[in-house]
């Protein structure tokens, strides 16, 4: 298994599959949320499947689907198909899927992302420029932000000569050097730490934490912002054991650390259709209630953890 990432893109251009505008919880203040395409990653719970592959892909969008079959008439190879009733795309097929996506009046299908300068992504973000002032900012997630570490740095620098807030949501699954480049620019880092078992992290995500923990040491230690966050699978991650070494070792590394344990979110599994991927689970679980999220809180306590983050 690989302890680094596939060699990350380097551009002065990059793949963007969102802008979430008005955010309020990917950082303090209203805020807008840029999401980058690639990921080294690929948790088999990920709640932005349409931000794992570092290029654009094609989704079909049932809900806006008028059956009129143009998509299917500009299909050269069998890529889009109308089989019993409904529209079926066969994405292995050598199509011209940008005539494809241009041929359909209501954009049921699509790709998942555009390609942006960073001045095309920065004219986004000034759109919300005006409720930056109070207390918000730019917060760039994924994916993984630091798979495409050349258009992030320059997205982080052109944000910050127009001093606008910066914070980053990242796996940490990079190199020291891409950290180190990036944090002067950054005044926010939210990361995460999903499984304390190396074998159970591998399984579940498809790399070893151990690039993972040496980042988190380090981040922890130089950078007076950070929040560690640990996401809630049921069966997964939402073990008593996991967040209890998970707490413990955060203490070891900065006994002021700033934990937050993150309920699940219910809501990805619509994406994976329209992706025509498989979720986890077969039947969805529900979140978590006030008393369950108490009881891992009270673990994390327990274990030494001071500052708990709790929306």
């Amino acid at each position: 298994m690989k302890s680094l990432p596939e060699q990350p893109m380097t551009t002065s251009k990059g793949y963007i599959f969102d802008f979430k505008r008005f955010a309020t919880h990917d950082g303090q203040g209203i805020r807008t949320t840029v999401f980058l395409k690639g990921c080294p990653l690929h948790c088999v719970w990920c709640q932005n499947p349409e931000g794992l592959s570092p290029k654009p892909e094609i989704m079909y969008m049932p809900n806006n689907c008028i059956h009129c079959l143009c998509c299917v008439h500009a299909s050269k190879h069998k890529g889009v198909t109308f089989t019993g009733h409904r529209i079926c795309v066969d994405r292995s097929q050598p199509e011209d899927w940008h005539a494809i996506v241009d041929a359909c009046p209501t954009t049921a299908m699509r790709f998942d992302a555009k390609q942006y300068t960073v001045d095309q992504a920065m004219k986004e973000v000034r759109k919300d420029k005006a409720f930056f002032k109070y207390g918000g900012g730019l917060t760039i997630s994924g994916g993984e932000p630091f798979f495409q570490f050349d258009f992030l740095l320059a997205l982080l620098q052109a944000a910050k000569r127009e001093g606008i807030h910066t914070a980053i949501e990242t796996t940490l699954f990079t190199s020291l050097e891409h950290i180190q480049k990036a944090l002067p620019y950054l005044d926010q880092v939210y990361c995460d730490y999903k499984c304390w078992n190396d074998d159970q992290h591998r399984s579940y995500t498809g790399v070893s934490n151990q690039t993972i923990l040496k980042n988190i040491r380090y981040v922890l230690n130089h950078h007076n912002h950070v929040i560690v966050r640990t996401p809630l699978i049921p069966q997964m991650t939402a073990t008593d054991e996991n967040i209890r070494k998970i707490s413990e070792f955060l203490v070891s590394c900065n006994p002021e650390v700033h934990y937050e344990i993150l309920n699940y979110n219910p809501m990805a599994q619509a994406k994976y259709a329209y992706l025509d991927m498989e979720y986890c689970f077969e039947e969805n679980p529900k979140l978590y209630s006030a008393d369950q999220m108490e009881h891992f809180y009270d673990i994390a306590r327990k274990s030494g953890i001071k500052h708990l983050v709790i929306e």
